[in-house]
């Protein structure tokens, strides 16, 4: 019986930030793949190992996990004042669906050194010493990221002494700057608003009605308070992912939310965007252990976050959720801004998971309505492996 050979692609597998995932050069998938459609979800849907009927990747490149789930494409620019072009696919894992309604903040901290690396930066643009400033058209949502890079020697500078709450080993410190987060995407007439209101009563059936924070910055996010789910907003993982009654509370809460939004039509479309609208709980400071083991004192943050991401408590926090956060914090009488204790701050430094994490945001407020020119946080970011990954030929 004929078997089918496996074609191999050029790849690379990154850490950016607490996320993982597989790295392409657009012009180096396969012809089929490098326009949107069934081709190309199927390609990556391969790669990663999904969908696994196991819930465990292992024929793939994916990790089990939201956060390991991932694919990015990265292809030179043609718009003005932009170096590359950055798509992101949140790869479901025991579905056949590849998510591509939103970015992912983490992997964003990653998409600035593989650009160097993979040639896509005009050279005049790299220093020999220094850092590099990258500038990223984020093609999900229609917005622009700047990454300062390191550079030594003319490479991009992985290694360093920069400390990520949520990744075991240092690294060099990439900035990013998330400009016009809340703007309204490309054709969708959304805004950071999409209700009008600050807080809203959010009716969910079975649930009760919840005050709700909804944004549209970085991420479509729904902030809740912990409280009123019950929550003090110091749980881990295993309290939330451990109890399917909890998930399955989240997705309800999520799937009204998304409809109050405008991002869906319908209750049932939900399900085909998995990957947004976030959902996330806040509460103020209160002493915790963090997953690692690490005391945090209610000192030492403004105050605590927990963020749902594709049905399950996240380990740490989703980079574009801390833009959320950020933006939220920014603006006097959001749920977030309250849980911070109120008032006007352009940063925050809040409690997650694994540990804390700082993001600024600087909000303005002309003739009623907010806006935020750019939102910043550090992360960073390494080549974990670099080659091909192999596919079965008939995968796509």
């Amino acid at each position: 019986m004929p078997h089918v050979p496996q074609i191999r692609i050029p790849a690379t597998y990154m850490r950016g930030g607490t996320s993982k995932g597989v790295f392409f050069r657009l012009d180096d998938l396969p012809e089929a793949a490098r326009v949107p459609g069934a081709a190309r979800d199927a390609l990556l849907l391969r790669v990663i190992g999904s969908p696994d009927v196991y819930g465990k990747q292992i024929d793939g490149m994916g990790a089990a996990t939201s956060s390991t789930s991932k694919a990015v494409i990265v292809a030179k620019s043609s718009r003005p004042e932009h170096d590359v072009d950055y798509l992101f696919g949140q790869v479901a894992i025991d579905k056949p669906f590849v998510d591509w309604s939103g970015n992912c903040g983490n992997l964003s901290s990653a998409v600035g050194s593989f650009a160097i690396a993979s040639g896509l930066l005009d050279p005049e643009r790299v220093p020999r010493d220094g850092v590099a400033t990258v500038r990223i058209w984020q093609a999900n949502i229609g917005k622009t990221i700047v990454a300062h890079v390191p550079v030594a020697d003319g490479q991009v500078q992985e290694t360093g002494d920069f400390e990520l709450d949520g990744v075991t080993f240092p690294a060099a410190e990439v900035q990013l700057e998330f400009m016009d987060p809340a703007a309204e995407e490309e054709g969708a007439g959304g805004a950071m608003f999409p209700t009008g209101n600050l807080v809203d009563e959010l009716e969910v059936p079975g649930v009760g009605t919840l005050k709700a924070t909804m944004i549209n910055a970085g991420i479509p996010t729904i902030f809740l308070n912990a409280e009123a789910l019950g929550y003090t907003g110091t749980e881990l993982q295993e309290a939330i992912n451990g109890d399917p009654r909890a998930l399955a509370m989240f997705e309800t809460i999520r799937a009204h939310g998304a409809l109050r939004m405008g991002l869906i039509a319908g209750i049932e479309d939900a399900a085909k965007r998995q990957h947004t609208p976030k959902v996330a709980f806040v509460a103020a400071p209160a002493d915790y252990v963090a997953s690692s083991g690490r005391q945090v004192a209610s000192g030492d943050v403004d105050l605590l976050v927990r963020a749902l991401s594709m049905g399950k408590l996240h380990h740490a926090m989703m980079g574009t959720a801390a833009v959320a956060i950020g933006t939220a914090a920014a603006i006097p009488g959001t749920l977030v801004n309250l849980a911070a204790g109120g008032g006007a701050r352009t940063a925050v430094r809040f409690g997650h998971p694994s540990g804390t994490l700082r993001v600024g945001a600087e909000a303005v407020q002309v003739d009623g309505e907010w806006s935020v020119s750019k939102a910043i946080m550090s992360r960073s970011a390494r080549v974990l492996m670099e080659g091909w990954v192999r596919v079965p030929g008939d995968s796509f």
